[in-house]
């Protein structure tokens, strides 16, 4: 088994396990963060957090062919993103925000190993990680644009 390619199942069942279980709260502290029920439900955080598992585990499946390896990137950027994002969040509310802990301490150092691992070893192209990192990195603009557009009546 590649713990390599297994890492950003085990990284986002972390992160979630923060978000919404020990400690959890992340619902209620998103609600106090950006103010806006009808953008953050219960079934939307279950939906979303579903759609990652089941990439990540896409990830260990595909392995590390090159498909598997940009998967990865692209996945991982979006770990770095979200990281940060947390971190963000948490120095802008000066408050704890639910994930912040596994977003700067797994999600940012396990992204920065990979996309050096993957392009030192040749695994991946400049080009492959610098698309996958855009692509994946633009989840939390696509996610805040999401959430500040009006609701549908």
């Amino acid at each position: 088994m590649d713990w390599l390619m297994w890492a950003p199942l085990v990284a986002a069942g972390i992160h979630i396990t923060e978000e919404f279980f020990l400690p959890g709260g992340f619902e209620a502290w998103y609600r106090r963060y950006r103010p806006d029920p009808s953008r953050i439900t219960r079934r939307f955080l279950v939906i979303v957090n579903a759609i990652y598992l089941m990439a990540c585990l896409n990830i260990a499946l595909i392995g590390r062919a090159p498909a598997g390896v940009a998967y990865w990137l692209g996945i991982s950027a979006l770990f770095l993103s979200n990281g940060i994002w947390h971190g963000w969040a948490s120095y802008k509310s000066h408050t704890y925000s639910p994930g912040v802990v596994t977003g700067l301490a797994v999600y940012v150092p396990l992204a920065a190993y990979g996309y050096v691992h993957f392009v030192i070893s040749g695994a991946a192209s400049i080009s492959t990680a610098a698309i996958a990192c855009v692509l994946g990195g633009s989840y939390q603009l696509w996610s805040a644009l999401y959430h500040r557009r009006k609701p549908s009546n």
